[in-house]
């Protein structure tokens, strides 16, 4: 399944500016492109048997996960270069989440599957079977509560989310944006998605995926892989 992302300038009329505001919205539509209650505290850089997450036990899970295993820097490898990202720690429940899915190894083998040149490179799906049962495996319905600290600037990395029946603007565990717009093309994301990391050092590359050349669904003509890693 795959997630769609547009950003397009308000026309005058107000039908063009109905389908612009629906169009800014970071999301996870589907492409069109063929704890158990209270989970222990878990030992640091353990691996446990995997816990199925679900909206009821998320924050018990990810609270406990993040006190055991407290990293923040991460590095992204693709075909183009290597992404390091820091984490925030005043967004505990995303950063816990991202670091439990690396150590799981649910991003490798995921794509950058959208590139919007000037605004975001989204990451986290692909069209491949083993992702859907990854999905499956570490939870498919759960959502992370909204952790709405910080603005967007030029290398946040920032959660995707479903905006259609969303007031909670809660975030979709499996997928990030990496920003790289300017002011007037995030006036839709400041305060409606959750930043929860930046870039600190890699962003010609993020550039360079921004500019790929892809199909009118802002697919890459060539997939981007990624395989993630947490640094110590």
């Amino acid at each position: 399944m795959r997630y769609c992302l547009i950003l397009i300038l308000c026309l005058s009329t107000l039908s063009s500016c109905e389908d612009t505001k629906k169009r800014e919205q970071v999301s996870t539509e589907k492409p069109t492109k063929d704890i158990v209650p209270d989970t222990p505290k878990l030992a640091k850089d353990s691996t446990p048997p995997i816990t199925k997450i679900t909206n009821e036990n998320v924050v018990s899970f990810l609270t406990a996960y993040g006190q055991a295993n407290t990293e923040t820097k991460v590095k992204i490898t693709t075909r183009i270069g290597e992404i390091n990202i820091v984490l925030f720690n005043d967004t505990p429940l995303h950063r816990s989440n991202f670091i439990y899915l690396i150590k799981q190894g649910y991003f490798d083998k995921t794509f950058f599957h959208r590139v919007v040149p000037k605004f975001i490179i989204q990451g986290g799906n692909s069209d491949l079977p083993a992702t859907n049962k990854k999905r499956y495996e570490l939870g498919d319905d759960y959502l992370l509560p909204a952790e709405i600290k910080h603005k967007h600037v030029y290398g946040s990395i920032t959660g995707a989310k479903e905006y259609r029946e969303n007031p909670d603007k809660k975030t979709h565990p499996y997928e990030f944006f990496i920003f790289l717009g300017k002011p007037v093309s995030k006036r839709h994301l400041d305060g409606s998605y959750t930043v929860f990391g930046k870039v600190s050092s890699g962003m010609d590359v993020v550039e360079k995926i921004a500019n790929l050349e892809a199909d009118t669904g802002e697919w890459p003509l060539q997939n981007v892989y990624i395989t993630a890693e947490v640094m110590h």
